[in-house]
């Protein structure tokens, strides 16, 4: 009958070489990453500016916030334009909070991202509004860094895709409410 422990040290050895190619791997991946969606809105740029600068009604679309209606949310003293911030506070999307940077009328909303739970993260968001014929194409991109660790747990989740799935859900939010006939 073979030894156990002669059988088992192949074994670790095998385990352990498999976890260092996984470690390699890993440190070779980029690191930055960038997350874009776009949609189509029948609505002119002014009205879709107006839906993403002012965080207020940011907020009336934001596929983050529809999430957890228990999410306890604050308002910076500034509502729209740069220099307005928010912050939350949720068991289901963490913890963290946003500030426009920059704003360019009817045109882009750039916003710093401060996450601080579940995991810490600095990035950058962005909307972009491109005019069409009847319509404004509009592009929310999620751009930052990509520590060592987090290019570990990207092996396992694909940011893109988990991203990806809210931002297209927020631009059908958008959608609906920019599209809808304004209120008089």
């Amino acid at each position: 009958m073979p030894d156990p422990d002669t059988m088992l040290k192949p074994i670790l050895l095998a385990a352990l070489g498999a976890i260092a190619l996984l470690l390699i791997y890993a440190a070779t991946q980029p690191d930055t990453f960038r997350v874009e969606r776009s949609a189509s809105v029948k609505a002119p740029p002014e009205r879709v500016f107006a839906l993403i600068n002012d965080l207020h009604n940011f907020n009336q679309w934001n596929p983050y916030e529809k999430k957890d209606p228990s999410l306890k949310g604050t308002y910076g003293a500034t509502r729209s334009g740069q220099g307005a911030a928010y912050a939350w506070e949720s068991e289901k999307v963490g913890v963290g909070s946003m500030e426009i940077v920059q704003t360019e009328p009817a045109a882009k909303v750039t916003m710093r991202l401060d996450f601080i739970k579940p995991f810490e993260a600095h990035n950058t968001a962005e909307f972009t509004l491109m005019p069409q014929a009847d319509a404004t194409k509009v592009t929310w991109s999620m751009q930052g860094s990509v520590p060592y660790f987090a290019k570990l747990v990207h092996l396992v989740f694909n940011m893109d895709k988990m991203v990806g799935k809210d931002f297209e859900q927020g631009l059908v939010n958008l959608k609906t409410l920019a599209e809808a006939p304004a209120a008089r």
